[in-house]
């Protein structure tokens, strides 16, 4: 194929900002945004690996989706005049949101935190100097009757059990969790539901305001964006008078800003595996250490079956600590005294989950002196497993009803879409995503078509951090997927009136390249893949059968073929094939298929009775789907 490449003079960076948009004519008479749409929109972008020549005279290597970016980057420059596109910048929700969203990008923020790496306690300290300033004391946290969670997975469906259990029983529950899906104010919620925009933005602007009077040069102005919400959890749940606060760890545990809770009534720690390696440590050991920081003296605390060494560590945390630490029995030790349970969230991980968020709703009516806490019968088995067994109960019927209620949007959820089944799942660590496999491969099992008509199996991928991804897509390869779609966790490539999740820690060029990366690995297993079933299906040499050599079959080509798009939007667009029936855009970008790939398997996806998409690898990837998917979650 000829390299299609076009040499041009056109204006820096900085140039461009200056001349803004709509900007003075070029001495041709065209401003230069129209020169930029005129020329991006002759522009063809080919498969990876081809280049344009733009910027002067450098020759820089051209994706697909970079392509895309550059013209979605012209378009966006143009205001439409009756203001629609900038509609949301009028609403005060989304002013706060957008304030909130500067705190992610605190230099001086980020400065503090490279100095108190080598002092992990001063996070804290920092964080109770934020806590006063906003007029609270850290005694004032222990009005809110704690449960406190960490762990590696898990720990969010185990808070999601926990809360409806308690709600069942008449309690006003509060509950801060993150990430969010859709909306920033799901982090916050009340009796299960986000706090309305009016509520947030009114609390916001509240401790925002409260915290600016307190300003000083030689210090970090403003929290930053997850020790400010963590703030305002607590001062909504105060102000709210909820019963109780559910309050799920955001990283770790000794030094996560959640852990100025002094007296929580009880703690959890669900399964605990390797994540935020540059941050906790490297091993499962040094992990549990961290997350095994949020015990307190005297308070009791719950974990689930974990391997011998990290549980080693937890018990010894436990023991310095002065903390009573229980083993949770397996689900099926509770079903046994009673009829069998039925959980709202799928997946066999989830029992797991759910016995832990038993104990620790039954520990905290114990310790509240609730008055339901008479159905309870309780047994106390033998110490085993280095920790003494929790108790063996009957679950009361508001314990049943809870976790059968349960919803946590994003975890093991399934969509079915007209031909299009979603499954959602935002799994990120190694452990996480061997049980979405399973339940990605079983729900496949339940759904076997008996009509014979065609599927599509494709992966929608995305991951971010420290974390491994050559790893995670090793796992999920023998799921045998036609395609593997990747694409930044980001639901449009302008973020025009989408505060909600938009993310100034990183450029849309670095996520970019974080997914061709994803794709490399891919495309690499694909090749080890296609080479191991090249020799392990060999044949005897033609020679004759007395002759020692074999000789492969014919080399078959890799089963998936895979794709990058510059946003989840467009990914969704050439997936669905216009075939989901809410997910329905006005119109295709222009340029979006002129890719081989994308070109031969749009055709499939039209013609196929049923298509399958494992959309997984990030919470932030899952909400961002959801997000348009699912319109009711962004209202």
């Amino acid at each position: 194929m000829e390299m299609r490449t076009s040499q041009v003079n056109t204006p820096g960076v900085e140039d461009e900002r200056a001349l803004g948009a709509p900007c003075s004519p070029s001495p041709a008479g065209q401003s230069w945004l129209s020169w930029k749409l005129l020329y991006l929109e002759s522009f063809v972008p080919y498969p990876l690996g081809s280049q344009v020549m733009m910027k002067s005279t450098r020759c820089l290597p051209m994706s697909w989706p970079v392509a895309e970016k550059f013209w979605w980057e012209a378009a966006m420059e143009w205001k439409d005049p009756s203001g629609s596109a900038y509609e949301a910048k009028t609403a005060s929700f989304q002013d706060a949101v957008r304030t909130l969203n500067t705190l992610q990008t605190n230099a001086s923020y980020l400065e503090q935190v490279k100095r108190q790496r080598s002092d992990p306690q001063a996070q804290l300290e920092a964080m109770e100097m934020y806590l006063a300033r906003s007029g609270l004391q850290v005694e004032d946290l222990n009005r809110l009757n704690i449960i406190h969670v960490t762990g590696t997975k898990g720990k969010g469906s185990t808070c999601a059990f926990t809360e409806r259990i308690l709600r069942n029983y008449g309690l006003k529950t509060g509950f801060f969790s993150s990430p969010h899906m859709v909306q920033v104010r799901e982090r916050i919620r009340i009796n299960g539901k986000p706090i309305s925009p009016e509520l947030f933005t009114k609390h916001f602007w509240c401790l925002y305001n409260q915290l600016e009077e307190f300003k000083d040069d030689s210090h970090v102005s403003m929290p930053s964006y997850f020790r400010f919400l963590t703030l305002m959890a607590f001062h909504v749940f105060l102000q709210e008078k909820v019963d109780l606060a559910v309050v799920e760890v955001g990283i770790g545990g000794a030094f996560d800003c959640t852990n100025i809770i002094r007296k929580p009534v009880v703690c959890g720690v669900s399964s605990l595996g390797i994540d935020h390696t540059s941050l906790l440590g490297d091993t499962v050991e040094k992990i549990a250490w961290q997350k095994g920081g949020i015990f307190k003296p005297g308070v009791p605390a719950f974990t689930v079956v974990q391997p011998e060494g990290p549980l080693a560590v937890l018990r010894d945390r436990a023991q310095q600590i002065g903390c009573p630490l229980y083993l949770c029995p397996p689900l099926e030790a509770l079903e046994e005294v009673g009829l069998p349970l039925s959980l709202g969230l799928e997946g066999a991980h989830q029992r797991s989950n759910a016995a832990l968020a038993l104990q620790l709703a039954h520990c905290w009516l114990e310790r509240q002196d609730h008055q339901d806490i008479q159905e309870l019968k309780v047994s106390r088995p033998s110490i085993r497993w280095q920790l003494p067994l929790a108790p063996v109960f009957r679950p009361t019927p508001h314990m049943r009803r809870g976790l059968r209620d349960t919803v946590w949007p994003g975890r093991t959820q399934i969509l079915q879409r007209g031909p299009l089944t979603w499954y959602l799942d935002g799994a990120h660590t190694t452990s996480s995503v061997q049980a979405c496999v399973h339940w990605y491969r079983q729900s496949l099992e339940r759904s076997k078509r008996t009509d014979g008509g065609s599927e599509v199996h494709i992966l929608l991928f995305n991951s971010t951090g420290d974390r491994d991804s050559a790893a995670l897509l090793k796992l999920l390869q023998p799921c045998q997927f036609d395609y593997a779609v990747f694409c930044p966790n980001v639901t449009e490539v302008s973020s025009i009136g989408n505060a909600d999740q938009q993310n100034f820690t990183v450029t849309l060029d670095q996520v970019l390249l974080r997914c061709l990366q994803h794709q490399q690995h891919w495309n690499g297993l694909a090749e080890k893949q296609a080479s191991s079933n090249l020799w392990s299906s060999c044949s005897p040499d033609p020679a004759g059968p007395g002759s020692l050599l074999l000789a492969p079959h014919p080399p078959q080509p890799t089963r998936t073929s895979s794709l990058v798009f510059s946003c989840i939007s467009h990914a969704l667009l050439w997936i669905s094939q216009g075939r989901d029936p809410i997910f329905q855009p006005q119109s295709l970008p222009r340029n979006l298929l002129n890719h081989p790939t994308a070109n031969s398997g749009a055709s499939i996806l039209r013609e196929a009775a049923a298509i399958h998409v494992l959309v997984t690898g990030s919470l932030h990837l899952v909400g961002g789907v959801l997000k348009l998917l699912d319109p009711s979650m962004s209202q």
